[in-house]
């Protein structure tokens, strides 16, 4: 992505904060290999520029990826896709992509998909 044109892009207009539109378009580059293993991300700021954003939001975005194992920083060498992913959590992030999809499809706002994904996972270690 860096040098080259931003491949992802906000609609201010979406009921969906703008660090989940980052945050999301950034995990589905990565979960089906547009953005491999090792590549380099814009640092926070170009992307916050590019994307017209606040860099905080930008960088809230690559926290959580970061958490979630898809990115990882490197000090001042910049943000990259993280190595060592595996099968199992490449397939639940697509589940997770896919159920966030149609989430918005069917106008669930983000707040309340998240909690019933909560609630289901509560139920599971319940049994």
């Amino acid at each position: 992505m860096e040098g080259t044109q931003v491949l992802i892009s906000v609609d201010q207009d979406s009921p969906v904060p703008p660090y989940e539109q980052v945050r999301g378009q950034l995990a589905e580059l990565i979960g089906d290999g547009r953005l491999p293993v090792g590549s380099r991300l814009p640092t926070v700021r170009q992307l916050a520029a590019d994307l017209r954003l606040a860099a905080n939001t930008v960088a809230r975005a690559y926290r959580e990826l970061e958490a979630a194992g898809l990115l990882e920083t490197r000090g001042r060498n910049g943000t990259f896709v993280a190595p060592g992913r595996d099968d199992a959590l490449d397939r639940l992030h697509q589940a997770a992509a896919g159920y966030a999809a149609e989430a918005r499809r069917l106008g669930v706002p983000p707040d309340r998909a998240l909690a019933l994904v909560r609630a289901a996972l509560d139920a599971i270690r319940h049994d």
